[in-house]
């Protein structure tokens, strides 16, 4: 990959939308070569694909909470049946698993309280669990989804 590429990924992070005619222009191309270098970087798996963002608050959905869990069982069996239950929850944003005092980490959105305590409530009784410890957002102070991209001069 290289500056031009970068540039190109660059400008899709920052609006999905632009033409390809638009995207050339700010990478520097003509058209068809950035159209063609666009599908490279899709064949290769680098974009992965294009949406829109959302305010989840303007949709009700005012709620974040970031949850840390403690698994009881570290099997593999274990992993494979709370990654597919977490993973089915259509309020998970994020999950990741962890190295250090914590096995997972989830970034749940919901409309309220009332809303994460069923959530949680569905959670403890789905699967065993050590520990939940749930921490609630008061304010979203920086949230991007744009990967932090240099350009080579």
């Amino acid at each position: 990959m290289d500056a031009i590429d970068r540039r190109i990924l660059i400008a899709l992070q920052d609006n999905a939308e632009l033409s390809i005619a638009q995207l050339a222009d700010r990478a520097g191309l003509s058209p068809t070569p950035c159209w063609k270098r666009v599908q490279k970087l899709e064949e290769s798996g680098i974009i992965t694909r294009r949406v829109a963002l959302l305010a989840p608050e303007k949709l009700g959905l005012g709620l974040t909470v970031f949850v840390q869990i403690e698994a009881e069982d570290h099997s593999a069996l274990w992993l494979q049946n709370f990654a597919a239950l977490v993973s089915a929850r259509p309020e998970v944003m994020e999950l990741y698993r962890m190295a250090g005092d914590v096995d997972y980490m989830l970034r749940v959105v919901v409309p309220d309280m009332a809303s994460y305590d069923a959530f949680y409530r569905a959670l403890i009784a789905a699967i065993r669990l050590k520990n939940v410890t749930s921490r609630f957002a008061m304010e979203r102070i920086k949230y991007t989804t744009a990967l932090p991209l240099a350009v080579e001069a």
